[in-house]
Formats: structure tokens, C-alpha cells, sequence
């Protein structure tokens, strides 16, 4: 077999040096591409009755390609969504195959035909005031464990942080303050890409987390689980679903509601927008790179809309009361 041709040695170099040293991607974007060159081999091993180190470059095909979308949306139940993140990240191993190997600019065209789905928008999960007040008092704060995780649901909401930055901050990473001296605390956290973004913390946050890594290593992460090891954000997606359950056995109408930890992200943005915070603000708030991402909150919450249309609103009869006859603009006035 020649080597140039043996699929599996370009699997290698794309994922251990293009995806890590060339692009330094996000680990999680690199388990995302990982996954989907898995079960693509997996599948073409399948149809080609092949093990999969006998697998070549030109048996990923564009028809065997084809299938293979059928598949993972068919077979695996997978959404519009994550098909075109596999085909993304297949587009890319042909693109780095062509470019070190010419002879396979072909085969790179043929695959990359085949396009994304075009899907419609999901509208954006949010929880309304009372719906995200019940979820942060559903931990019982008598415990430990209750402790922290109330503390971790208040932090969440409080800064919007995905659960993967929640799961990597470390306890030198927060700035707390009592508030006497009129320094504000704050949270730095490290995003998607490499990305640096502070918000402050409100002093209902600063206690619970004073409280919580009091007497602790400033290296440490700030939540940690039963045995004293960092949480994932795997763990952390499970404290919030199961208090979730909690809250919709509390208020039945938010069984309606998929929550998990972006969905307190979701209800951070829309709650800030409605208290009037500018969206370019909330942009650098969530760590967004564009500005069009932040835009969804605009879009999705009724009541902003139901605000804009009550400005714009068609006045059923032209108010007769002159400017004259308004007492506290006429004070207004006489004090220039």
C-alpha cells in the first residue's frame, strides 16, 4: 500500500499536527473534528468491507460521503446541525489532504460539492425572573455540596459563563471585595479561542464565592466536586439539569423549557437587555466575536418587541392637551 494513498496516516497528521500545531484550535473543536473523522472511517469500513487500516484516500468518495450524511441524520438521530459540523470537519481533512498531495485536488473538489443544509433557526431558551429565581434556590445551601452549587447556578447566571469556563476558573482568576472600599468585584474568564473577557459580580455572588474558596489554593479550580477534584462541564451540565428538575416540579409550565447551562447564559443576555444594557455591551459580556451572534436576544424576546411596537403604535385619537396645560414641564422651564 502507498503510503500516500493509506487514509490513516493522514487521519494522524490532520488531527495531531494541523489541528494542534498548526491551528491550535480549542481542544473542544478538536474532539469535535476528532468525532466526526471516527465515524466517518468507521462507517466507510462498513461499506467497503475493509478493516479500517486498510482504508485509501479514494475510498472516501463523494457517493460514500452522501451516505454517510444520510446516516448520521437517518440512522443516528443527528440534527441539521451537527450534520454540517461533520461535513465541516471532513471538508477540512480533504482540503488538508490536497494541499500536502496535490494528485487528490480532484478528489478534494468532488467532496466539497457536497454542501451544508440550510436549517431554521431555533428560537433562543431563555427563563423568565421568577422562572430562574426558583432555579437558584432549588439547591439547599445547609450542605456542601447545596453550597456550591447554588453558588455555581448564581455565578452562572450572574456572568453568563459557559460551563466550560465555569469548569476551567480558577479561584486567582476572581477578584472579590466587600464593597466598603467601592471596589467592584469581578471574574476574569478565559473563552473560546484563547479569548480574555472581566464582568463584575454582583455582592450576593461575592459572598457565596468568598464563602465557598475561603482558606484554598489560588490554583485551585473554584468548583469542585465530592472528592475535591475540579467539576467538568460535563458535571456542571448535570447540577444544572437536575436542579432543574427540581424548579419545573415547582413551576410545571417550565417543563416546556430545555435547561441546561447555555440556558442560563441565554436568560443573563436577555435579562441584561431588557434592563437596557446596549448590546454591543452584552457582546463583550458573553465573549461573542460578532456582533450579529448577540443580535438573537433582539430577536427572540416579546417583550423588547412588544416594547417597540407600543412606541410605534397608532394613536386611536390626537391628545387635545397643549404643552402649556402641563404643570410639571412649565416648572421645568422656569428654572432656566
Amino acid at each position: 500500500m502507498n503510503h500516500r494513498s493509506a487514509l490513516g496516516s493522514w487521519i494522524r497528521r490532520f488531527l495531531m499536527e494541523y489541528l494542534v500545531g498548526e491551528r491550535n484550535l480549542a481542544r473542544n473543536t478538536q474532539q469535535s473534528y476528532r468525532d466526526a473523522v471516527r465515524l466517518l472511517v468507521v462507517f466507510a469500513a462498513a461499506k467497503t468491507h475493509k478493516k479500517v487500516d486498510e482504508l485509501l484516500v479514494p475510498d472516501i468518495d463523494a457517493d460514500l460521503l452522501r451516505a454517510f450524511l444520510r446516516h448520521i441524520e437517518e440512522k443516528r438521530k443527528c440534527s441539521i446541525s451537527s450534520r454540517n459540523q461533520r461535513l465541516a470537519a471532513i471538508h477540512a481533512l480533504a482540503g488538508f489532504i490536497a494541499e500536502r498531495c496535490p494528485e487528490y485536488l480532484d478528489w478534494c473538489a468532488q467532496l466539497r460539492i457536497i454542501k451544508s443544509k440550510r436549517s431554521a433557526p431555533r428560537p433562543v431558551c431563555y427563563l423568565e425572573k421568577p422562572e430562574i429565581d426558583v432555579l437558584l434556590d432549588a439547591p439547599s445551601p445547609v450542605t456542601k455540596l447545596g453550597y456550591r452549587d447554588r453558588a455555581l447556578l448564581l455565578f452562572l447566571y450572574n456572568s453568563g459563563a459557559r460551563a466550560e469556563e465555569a469548569a476551567k476558573l480558577c479561584i486567582e482568576d476572581i477578584s472579590l471585595h466587600s464593597g466598603a472600599d467601592g471596589a467592584l468585584s469581578s471574574v476574569c474568564l478565559h473563552g473560546k479561542g484563547g479569548k480574555i473577557r472581566i464582568c463584575p459580580l454582583w455582592a450576593s455572588t461575592t459572598v457565596m464565592l468568598k464563602n465557598l474558596v475561603a482558606g484554598r489554593n489560588g490554583k485551585e479550580q473554584v468548583f469542585l466536586n465530592r472528592r475535591s477534584e475540579p467539576l467538568t462541564r460535563f458535571g456542571i451540565h448535570e447540577i444544572v439539569t437536575r436542579y432543574a428538575r427540581v424548579a419545573v416540579s415547582r413551576v410545571p409550565e417550565m417543563c416546556k423549557k430545555r435547561i441546561g447551562p447555555h440556558t442560563i447564559r441565554h436568560t443573563t443576555a436577555t435579562h441584561l437587555l431588557r434592563a437596557g444594557v446596549d448590546i454591543n455591551t452584552i457582546r463583550a459580556w458573553l465573549g461573542h466575536v460578532s456582533i450579529n451572534t448577540t443580535n438573537i436576544y433582539a430577536e427572540t424576546d416579546l417583550e423588547m418587541k412588544a416594547k417597540a411596537l407600543g412606541l410605534c403604535a397608532v394613536k386611536s385619537a390626537r391628545s387635545t392637551k397643549r404643552w402649556r396645560d402641563n404643570p410639571d414641564l412649565m416648572s421645568f422651564l422656569a428654572q432656566i
